[in-house]
């Protein structure tokens, strides 16, 4: 029998949203909470400054709330400008934290090792860390997708026990078609979760049951053929997560997969 995976589906609003917008954005969730596939999880993972205004929208419905990046240092406080502690994640209600997401690798430098640092944080405070792997554009057209994928993946493979792993979700987020309205082909995205599936199945079978996300400009148009795939759990969503019907339409989609 197929191990039984859980769908997922988490908006990620990036650096997105004021008060008001978010007012609307996450009334039109709450609304749409008794509505939503009881087979499938959702969250939203918002900025910073808005956790206490999701909190306060959601605590009482389905739809769960994170982070977007956690410090990966092992303090819970301290002298550290700027950063946000998973405590401190956690003491508004948050159950998921991104890592590694490919904005925060190519824009901000984080390398391999800061995504473990991360992911290690999220796992020692109760959240949940998804754990993002992609290839740019150049890497796919020299063949390099597996490589540099593989070797992602591998950090964690080897910093982490198969219990912790198991408490991990990955996102595979092709960096060529985030944000561009590009999105993988269903066979394109198919071929990459297949092969992150089997890898972890190396590790351990009990690993193959993990959720395996795809984000990439899905769209409700794309997302039924994408989450109908056998190695695609769900997604991370990003434009389309800004857009209330669209991002319900998408949880819907991933309902009937």
């Amino acid at each position: 029998m197929p191990e039984k995976r859980v769908k997922l589906v988490i908006g990620n609003w990036k650096m997105h949203g004021n008060r008001a917008v978010n007012a609307a954005l996450l009334d039109a969730l709450v609304a749409a909470g008794k509505h939503l596939p009881a087979q499938v999880r959702v969250g939203v993972c918002v900025p910073f400054p808005y956790l206490g205004q999701a909190q306060s929208a959601l605590e009482c419905g389905p739809v769960a709330w994170g982070v977007q990046d956690l410090s990966g240092n092992a303090a819970d406080k301290g002298a550290f400008t700027g950063e946000v502690s998973a405590t401190m994640a956690v003491d508004f209600g948050a159950t998921l934290a991104l890592a590694g997401h490919s904005e925060r690798r190519n824009l901000c430098g984080e390398t391999d090792g800061h995504v473990v640092d991360k992911a290690r944080c999220a796992l020692e405070w109760g959240l949940t860390p998804v754990v993002c792997v992609g290839e740019t554009l150049e890497d796919r057209e020299a063949g390099r997708t597996e490589d540099v994928i593989g070797t992602q993946l591998a950090a964690l493979l080897e910093a982490f026990d198969v219990a912790a792993l198991r408490q991990m979700v990955f996102a595979y987020e092709p960096v060529w078609a985030i944000g561009t309205g590009k999105s993988a082909s269903a066979q394109q995205a198919q071929d990459v979760h297949a092969f992150l599936r089997a890898r972890l199945r190396e590790k351990d079978a009990s690993l193959a049951g993990i959720s395996l996300l795809y984000g990439g400009s899905v769209k409700p148009g794309n997302a039924a053929e994408l989450f109908g795939q056998p190695d695609i759990d769900g997604g991370l969503i990003g434009g389309a997560a800004l857009v209330a019907d669209d991002f319900i339409a998408i949880c819907h989609a991933a309902g009937g997969a």
